[in-house]
């Protein structure tokens, strides 16, 4: 089965099963920074954005990304690594493993949700598993994060 898509904003084109997992495919392209951590759609880590909005790429065919536009870390380099330093910065990304889809649900919150509140962000987040951390490192990271972007805003 032949898909077209936008990984990363590359064209990319590429035979594959009708069965074959977005996670498989993106994999396939290059992009180490998507993971598979339970493969049932409870860790978050194989987050990738599809048109905009995060999806669990173990959970979804490669062929529902068809004409569409897939985002990975990886595209998002310049963002992740600003946010990754907060991370970074609170203690709270450890060994990094949850890191990549925690920080793509991160940069679609912050797209999606203004001024977002605590229970918000809890509720936007809730799908990252974190083996590490009690995630109070990543919810203070967030806040910091959203001021220095709120502030910027105001310059």
């Amino acid at each position: 089965m032949q898909i077209e898509l936008k990984l990363n904003g590359r064209s990319c084109k590429a035979d594959i099963s009708p069965d074959m997992r977005l996670f498989d495919f993106v994999r396939q392209q290059g992009c180490a920074s998507v993971k598979c951590g339970c493969e049932t759609s409870n860790c978050g880590l194989c987050t990738v954005w599809l048109d905009g909005t995060p999806v669990l790429s173990c959970s979804v065919l490669a062929v529902r990304a068809n004409g569409k536009e897939v985002t990975t870390l990886e595209g998002l380099q310049a963002e992740a690594a600003e946010f990754g330093a907060f991370l970074a910065d609170e203690g709270a990304e450890q060994c990094g493993y949850c890191s990549p889809g925690f920080i793509m649900n991160v940069l679609a919150m912050v797209r999606e949700l203004k001024d977002p509140t605590e229970q918000e962000i809890q509720t936007y987040l809730a799908g990252n598993l974190c083996r590490c951390s009690g995630y109070q490192g990543q919810l203070r990271a967030i806040h910091r994060y959203l001021q220095t972007k709120q502030e910027a805003s105001h310059e």
